[in-house]
């Protein structure tokens, strides 16, 4: 599946919150960009091996702009500097996208769960219950109320938002919203891995849905050796145990897609046309899972002797 990749300016660069920066970026021609849906993520290419992904937090329905905010991460990878420090309003960034591993389907009731910067994502899905009728209610926590982005934004839902800033309520009161959730009800969550685990352990299978920025486990490239037929390609590889997909066929000269190699961006997603996935990503439901149509293949292997994918 081929994406929109651009040079877009940055048009708008303010603060959000404590360390969170929100960037407007616009097309420099003034050309329409492709239209998203919540959930969505764009990646920002800042240099040679400085790739990262930030969640679409705008509005769907302004095609001219999209804004992404960005945490500074003083223990980061120095994608998060790179935006704070060095991406100045009129700089031109490589944006690629956008893609949506995290949808919000249609559902009679919502209840939204976000810890800190994993806002940005349910923020537009909020417009998006309400403009459908929807009832829904969101749990916002953050370290402090100064730290928590787009507060102003959510005012105007009133008190369907519940603002928790952990030094003045302690921790979020997850059984006050997620026990006894009537039939339909779906919930969203983007945060922090414990609060995302926590979520997780109260919510009744098939009600959860969520995005993490860190994979739920470490993933190592361990297991049994196995081929991988290119179909595109017309070229059978070998896999070796402690070795990805992903390295083995960019050790072969394939051109792929990839950024974060840990399984959570959905970047390097791949078609598989035959075999059976062994799925050790942090990015697919457990439909899509079973489904086994796509695979990422910087952490997913095998679980048979071959796999036919569509490169």
């Amino acid at each position: 599946m081929s994406l929109y990749e651009a040079e877009l300016v940055v048009a708008g660069r303010e603060p959000a919150a404590d360390g969170v920066l929100a960037l407007s970026l616009c097309h420099p021609l003034g050309e329409e960009l492709p239209a998203w849906e919540p959930g969505a993520h764009v990646d920002l290419v800042l240099g040679p091996g400085l790739e990262r992904q930030y969640s679409l937090c705008g509005d769907p329905g302004d095609r001219a702009r999209w804004r992404v905010a960005v945490l500074r991460e003083p223990d980061g990878r120095g994608g998060s500097a790179h935006v704070h420090e060095e991406l100045r309003q009129g700089d031109k960034v490589r944006v690629r996208g956008p893609r949506n591993h995290f949808p919000l389907r249609p559902a009679p009731a919502y209840r939204f769960v976000a810890g800190g910067i994993g806002i940005t994502p349910i923020l537009p899905m909020l417009a998006a219950a309400e403009a459908a009728g929807a009832e829904w209610t969101l749990l916002y926590g953050g370290r402090t109320r100064g730290s928590m982005a787009f507060t102003e934004e959510l005012a105007r839902y009133g008190d369907r938002v519940t603002l928790a800033p952990q030094d003045e309520t302690g921790l979020l009161d997850l059984a006050a919203v997620l026990d006894g959730l009537p039939d339909g009800t779906l919930v969203y969550c983007c945060g922090p891995g414990p609060l995302l685990d926590a979520v997780e352990e109260r919510c009744p299978a098939g009600a959860l849905r969520l995005e993490r920025f860190q994979p739920k486990t470490r993933q190592d490239a361990g297991g049994t050796e196995f081929e991988v037929e290119l179909a595109r390609s017309g070229r059978t590889l070998t896999v070796a145990p402690g070795v990805s997909v992903l390295d083995t066929v960019r050790a072969a000269g394939v051109e792929v897609l990839y950024s974060c190699t840990e399984g959570t961006c959905g970047t390097c997603e791949t078609d598989v046309l035959e075999g059976a996935p062994d799925h050790r990503d942090s990015v697919l439901t457990e439909e899509e899972r079973a489904a086994g149509d796509t695979m990422m293949i910087c952490v997913s292997r095998c679980r048979g002797a071959r796999l036919v994918l569509d490169l």
